[in-house]
């Protein structure tokens, strides 16, 4: 069952508990807590946080433009940032 099955043939959402709440995912879940936590509470220590947010933004963008096979620097995506701003 995938992209070319029917939509009448796919299975409801959300899935049966029994099926995703399980022990490994309910301790990775847990996990995840933790370390956002974690970040929140050193993101704390930078005093523009905007910053780091521009900058995951940035690199996602240009990750995401890769998988669409246009190859671009980050340095072209700062200069181009920098011309409009």
């Amino acid at each position: 069952m995938g992209q070319e099955a029917p939509y009448s043939t796919l299975r409801l959402l959300p899935p049966p508990l029994e099926k995703v709440g399980t022990k490994y995912t309910l301790r990775a879940s847990n996990k995840a807590v933790a370390k956002v936590a974690e970040l929140k509470g050193m993101a704390r220590l930078i005093p523009n946080q905007q910053i780091l947010i521009n900058a995951l933004t940035i690199k996602e963008s240009k990750d995401s433009s890769e998988i669409e096979n246009i190859i671009t620097s980050e340095d072209e995506l700062y200069d181009t940032i920098h011309a409009k701003g």
